[in-house]
């Protein structure tokens, strides 16, 4: 086997190409040899001695596969994500879910008769600025100011 490094070099700057994508052709490798000159190795290309290889695209089979994975709902494990658990979610959103489930619990309260309207719009209003962070922190205060029955 022959030394073609240099015939490689020249045949990369006439095809203006990287050495590893300059294609000579295995069963003409003595004509590539006598190829002295870039004049003669554009006389190879010229008729098909030597070529360069076409380049390699960037595969997206993995990008598609992980975006099929995503939309299944996959890949939103911990290590998966950035920021707080809070920085996920809208504020808007972390409020509704805090919010409709104590007045949710405040309205069966007062259909059942358990606290008055009054007391109902008491703790209504107190709800809405902020003060109770679930229903049963929400029980928890209306038990301690006497407005509920401890359930058992």
């Amino acid at each position: 086997m022959s030394d073609l490094k240099n015939q490689r070099r020249m045949a990369a700057e006439v095809l203006k190409c990287g050495e590893n994508r300059v294609w000579m052709n295995p069963d003409r490798l003595d004509e590539v040899e006598k190829c002295i000159t870039r004049a003669d190795i554009r006389t190879a290309a010229a008729s098909g001695l030597i070529k360069a290889k076409p380049k390699n695209g960037t595969s997206k089979a993995r990008t598609r596969y992980a975006k099929a994975q995503k939309a299944k709902g996959k890949r939103k494990g911990p290590g998966s994500r950035k920021g707080t658990a809070n920085a996920r979610v809208r504020d808007k959103e972390r409020w509704m879910g805090t919010i409709r489930p104590i007045r949710a619990e405040l309205k069966s309260l007062r259909a059942d008769g358990s606290i008055t309207p009054s007391v109902y719009r008491l703790y209504y209003r107190r709800a809405k600025g902020g003060l109770y962070k679930s229903r049963a922190h929400l029980k928890q205060h209306m038990i301690a100011a006497g407005h509920l029955k401890e359930e058992i």
